[in-house]
């Protein structure tokens, strides 16, 4: 439900702020008042193209907030799906710079164009005398069946298997295609696989032999500043040992005199036995150095396949080698034993397409037992206002769509996925078609190509009249959609959008004192000119001011006695309906 409009810097409105109520809402004024000016700052938080001429100041940026109650329309997933907090009373702004830069605010959170659009698409709705698109669209007319079937469970539980089923079914055509590629080049990825499993790799290999053959490749100079060392610290002339010894024997006559001396003695016979220590390691190891041609070919080698590999293809480790390697192997897997798999999938398709069939035709033969419900709904209420010839048929053509949910999308290309989901949509196998005439001995056809603006205007309230008692819809505006009738007939159309604001919110703009009676909140549209500038205004009438605007409404800006006391007996069936 829309509760607040506010509107800054648009047109011929600096700043104006309308609270709505429930029920009917009905906005009067004269042409040109402002009324559309209203509707069309509304529509730019429903993501309407803005344009900065349009607005009241040049040197000000337009800002326009709605304020929403949103309780009953189930968006918890939208506001999940789009990263928005979902909040009881939700606010879209949209702020247009001067120099058209536009900026739009779920709830103070940045969003794009079209998320604003997708969320104000299913909170307001409006609809003029030439908004005929909806009522022709298959998505809409099946939303009615649907709506008075009242199965939304075992829908919702239908979309959902056949969202998972349609998952399947692509999986299936990847696996298949994974399968069919993998067979035709098996031989390659076998020579692949083979030349990588026979070099054995290691992981952590490369770098060992690395370090290893830098070694090697430097063994003359290791052995001879080894064995310097071990020449400086034991064999020379004043080789460090020998000259330590000494120092020993030093500080070893000296220990009578000073216990210090004697725990310095101790530390440097351990210094001494760990560079004695250190001298046989460093012997050993220069023992050991030497050149080895042999194995510096052989690391050569094995470091050369490494390499070449790696080069090929094109990685810089054994690990991702090694990876390749499973990898290679899978897609081998996959070659010879992925029918199995593809098998087991299509199995599991077949069973689930039975059940997906199943719910189908629970969702037929609902939506069939509810069709002439609403077929004679609709001509009920259109002979209520003046269409008393008219007639309304609803088709199904069950399974019989021209473009198929998957299908169309070639999801479908192979005979072993044919068949799986050939006739299944989103919304089951059912196709419904309204059609239409309004005139007695006329064909029927498509509502659009026979009925008139006005015709379709009573029609699309008739039909929003009948969903409104099932489901919740979002808060609809009728832009004049009562053109072209009068006296009893706008009466009725008065009475039927009373019956709909049962269910909902309904504002409408109207010129004719019979709709404006009916509503709950009046509220009134007019130029002020007292400045310099013209400005649009609105405010709620009282129970007064309504018998005011109703009277001028039937006879001019002077309105008699006979006028006002007509427009108390409009106002006064309002009050004992």
């Amino acid at each position: 439900m829309l509760q607040k409009l506010t509107i800054n810097n648009y047109a011929l409105i600096d700043n104006l702020e309308i609270s709505f109520g429930q029920g009917l809402n009905i906005l009067t004024g004269e042409t040109g008042a402002g009324k559309s000016i209203i509707l069309g700052a509304l529509s730019l938080i429903l993501g309407q193209r803005a344009e900065s001429r349009y607005f009241f100041n040049q040197q000000k940026k337009c800002v326009i907030e709605g304020s929403f109650k949103i309780n009953d329309f189930h968006l918890s997933s939208f506001f999940e799906d789009n990263d928005l907090d979902h909040e009881a009373e939700t606010v879209l702004r949209r702020e247009i710079s001067a120099d058209g830069k536009s900026r739009a605010f779920v709830n103070d959170t940045p969003v794009n164009l079209a998320t604003l659009k997708q969320l104000g698409e299913k909170l307001i709705d409006i609809h003029s005398q030439h908004a005929t698109l909806e009522i022709n669209d298959p998505e809409f007319q099946l939303l009615v069946v649907d709506s008075v079937a009242k199965h939304d469970d075992l829908l919702n539980d239908y979309r959902t298997k056949f969202r998972s089923y349609k998952k399947s079914v692509s999986k299936l055509n990847e696996l298949i295609a994974e399968s069919d590629k993998a067979k035709a080049d098996l031989d390659y990825f076998q020579f692949q696989f083979d030349e990588l499993e026979k070099v054995s790799l290691s992981p952590d290999e490369q770098e060992p032999f690395e370090r290893e053959l830098y070694a090697l490749n430097n063994a003359e100079e290791i052995k001879r500043n080894l064995y310097g060392a071990y020449y400086l610290i034991q064999e020379s002339e004043t080789a460090a040992l020998s000259q330590l010894r000494e120092a020993g024997q030093q500080l070893a006559a000296l220990e009578k005199f000073d216990p210090q001396i004697e725990e310095l003695h101790q530390r440097l016979n351990s210094t001494i036995i760990e560079l004695k220590d250190i001298a046989a390691e460093v012997e050993a190891i220069e023992q050991k150095t030497h050149t080895n041609e042999a194995r510096v070919e052989e690391i050569n080698l094995r470091l050369s396949l490494i390499y070449n590999l790696q080069k090929k293809h094109r990685v810089n480790s054994n690990a991702e080698l090694l990876q390749i390697q499973d990898d290679l192997s899978e897609k081998i897997q996959q070659a010879l034993f992925g029918d199995e798999t593809i098998e087991k999938l299509q199995k599991q398709l077949v069973a689930d397409k039975t059940e997906l069939e199943k719910l189908a035709g629970k969702l037929t033969a609902n939506r069939l037992k509810a069709i002439p419900s609403i077929e004679k709904q609709v001509i009920d209420t259109l002979a209520e206002m003046g269409m008393a010839s008219s007639t309304l048929k609803i088709e199904n053509a069950v399974g019989k769509s021209e473009s198929q949910e998957i299908g169309k999308s070639n999801d479908l290309s192979d005979s072993r996925t044919s068949g799986l989901s050939d006739h299944l949509t989103k919304n089951g196998v059912d196709h419904v078609r309204f059609l239409f005439s309004a005139n007695k001995g006329h064909s029927l056809a498509e509502m659009s190509k026979v009925a008139s603006g006005g015709e379709l205007s009573r029609l699309m309230l008739s039909i929003k009249s009948i969903i409104a008692k099932y489901t919740a819809l979002p808060t609809i505006i009728f832009d004049e959609i009562d053109t072209g009738v009068s006296g009893e007939v706008a009466n009725k159309v008065g009475q039927i959008m009373e019956r709909l604001a049962d269910n909902l919110q309904v504002i409408t703009i109207t010129h004719l004192p019979q709709i404006a009676s009916k509503g709950k909140n009046h509220y009134f549209v007019y130029k002020d000119d007292s400045a310099a500038i013209t400005y649009t205004r609105i405010k709620k009438l009282d129970e007064k001011e309504r018998v005011t605007e109703i009277a001028k409404m039937l006879s001019g800006d002077k309105p008699g006695e006979s006028a006002l006391q007509n427009a108390r007996e409009l106002l006064g069936e309002v009050s004992s309906s």
